[in-house]
């Protein structure tokens, strides 16, 4: 029975897809966000971040920030910006976080806004604004709240958090929240992004048990990685590094700024360390990272292997950069060396200058080292591409690249199991998000036995539910949905574009006279006149 007191849960993001985290909770009373997070991936994914939210910012009473990264928190300073002024809860480490990951995450808004306009005016094309500014961002760490963990919180009226540790980053949270009803409180948890077990910094994920609803991500559902300790992690992070060093070319990484880029630190120290790879620079060239790193190393007494972490930082052979200036430089050195950089996913920031710098090497390497958006240019490297298209210009793809899934900070499938067994029972349903579709039907398989399959709920973006404490009940939707399910983590028309670009480009390099060529061009030509009629 549906009663008016009973809570909506909302899916704004992290539906059929791995970005743009975001879950609202609604009663008569108040209006509550779980993370507000940034969309990544395909242009059609990522253009959700210039439109308007699915609900009036200045109507929500708080945000709950389950942590730093830019996924979950990227998008609060919008929030900010048009009208929200309640409190983000979060943990004290998670504030450090955002506090560098915000401001860079406008800088680089910023930057790229500005190139793009200059490209605009040459076009006649109509200027553009960044989603916030510096401004923006600097206005939303006012807002920021501390909260330990394992402590209950009063949010709203009748509702409190508590959080536990995600085992996933520094300060990363899963959320337990109690809303209080006539028969008793409702219980609900909300995964965040779950660590997997022997994280290097991270201690193993915690939660309660016998929830009522239960969100939880599904990153990696279909997939398990090897068991490996982490000696057998370096060994295996070493033969990738020998390789490239015998190559005679750099190693690039592609990593997230937050935690994977300090993880790959202490292994390469303690590889050099012990002799078991080639001494050399290692650059890591960012400005976030590097400022991430003075905060790792502040936090070290509250993670595993800090003090290894400091010695880490501290290393001759460590080098971090900071002007665009020292950045460039580093491509005119020869030899080999280790070059670490975000974005994680490639699709912003100075990886893409190392990479189109690069990737036409054959003796570079360039080795991703987590997970990569369907539609990132990450993925579409992972995927074979031959050629791609980087800042308006072809590169052709010669450089030797690898995944390293060894540093990721999400659980495979077997520990995702693992968590849930030890939340149930869930009494009444279980939402899959934060995962493309193999990952999500891989981890509602593997559920089997354990949650019944009628109490698997798998949400597409913009979906409602009424939670009641019997059972959820869909909530008919009054708009239209902001992206079509089939959208969602999908190459999309702008991947199309590129790719069509290169092949045309290719067609008629390799046409064998300039007859040919021409022959290649009318024919392009005759087809787009045929899609004009």
């Amino acid at each position: 029975m549906r009663g008016e007191s009973d809570p909506v849960l909302r899916f704004h993001g992290a539906a059929h897809g791995v970005t743009g985290s975001c879950y609202e909770i609604e009663t008569a009373h108040w209006r509550v966000l779980i993370d507000c997070g940034l969309f990544q991936g395909s242009k059609s994914e990522r253009e959700l971040n210039y439109g308007a939210f699915p609900f009036p910012p200045d109507a929500i009473d708080a945000v709950i920030l389950t942590h730093a990264h830019i996924d979950h928190s990227g998008l609060l300073p919008k929030l900010v910006k048009q009208g929200f002024s309640g409190p983000i809860h979060t943990t004290r480490a998670t504030i450090d976080l955002c506090s560098v990951m915000l401001p860079d995450a406008a800088h680089i808004q910023e930057m790229e806004v500005e190139h793009l306009n200059r490209r605009n005016a040459q076009r006649g094309r109509p200027q553009v604004e960044p989603i916030y500014s510096l401004h923006d961002a600097a206005a939303c760490m006012t807002l920021f709240r501390a909260l330990e963990y394992g402590a209950w919180t009063t949010v709203a009226d009748g509702l409190r958090a508590r959080f536990w540790n995600a085992g996933h980053l520094l300060g990363s949270a899963s959320v337990e929240l109690e809303i209080d009803q006539r028969d008793g409180p409702l219980r609900i948890m909300f995964s965040g992004d779950i660590g997997p077990g022997h994280k290097l910094l991270q201690t193993d994920p915690e939660g309660p048990a016998g929830v009522d609803y239960l969100i939880c991500e599904s990153t990696y559902g279909d997939r398990d990685r090897p068991d490996v300790s982490p000696e057998e992690r370096r060994s295996l992070l070493g033969d990738i590094v020998r390789g490239a060093a015998e190559a005679g070319g750099p190693l690039i990484v592609p990593s997230f700024a937050v935690e994977r880029t300090q993880e790959l630190l202490v292994d390469l120290y303690l590889l050099m360390q012990a002799g078991q790879v080639p001494s050399a620079p290692v650059f890591v060239d960012s400005p976030l990272a590097t400022r991430a790193s003075a905060i790792f190393e502040r936090h070290a007494n509250e993670i595993e292997q800090g003090d290894v972490l400091r010695q880490a930082l501290n290393s001759k052979e460590l080098r971090f950069t900071e002007t665009v200036e020292q950045s460039k430089a580093i491509n005119r050195l020869s030899g080999f060396f280790v070059v670490i950089a975000a974005s994680g996913m490639c699709d912003a920031g100075r990886i893409r200058h190392h990479l189109k710098a690069n990737l036409w090497r054959r003796n570079a390497t360039v080795m991703m080292a987590g997970y990569q958006a369907q539609g990132s240019l990450g993925r579409i490297l992972l995927d074979g591409a031959r050629r791609v298209r980087i800042q308006g210009e072809e590169v052709e793809v010669k450089a030797h690249i690898s995944l390293f899934e060894l540093y990721s900070g999400h659980a495979d499938a077997s520990e995702l199991v693992a968590w849930l067994r030890a939340r149930t029972p869930v009494k009444q349903r279980v939402f899959l998000t934060h995962g493309e579709d193999p990952g999500l039907g891989g981890l509602r398989g593997r559920l089997a036995g354990l949650i019944p399959d009628d109490k698997i709920i798998i949400p597409r973006l913009d979906d409602a539910f009424q939670l009641t404490p019997s059972g959820s009940l869909v909530v008919e939707l009054n708009e239209p949905r902001r992206l079509r399910s089939e959208k969602i983590a999908r190459l999309d028309w702008h991947n199309d574009l590129s790719r069509l670009l290169l092949d045309v480009n290719e067609a008629v390099s390799a046409a064998a006279d300039e007859r040919g060529r021409a022959a290649v061009i009318r024919r392009m030509r005759r087809a787009l006149e045929d899609t004009d009629a």
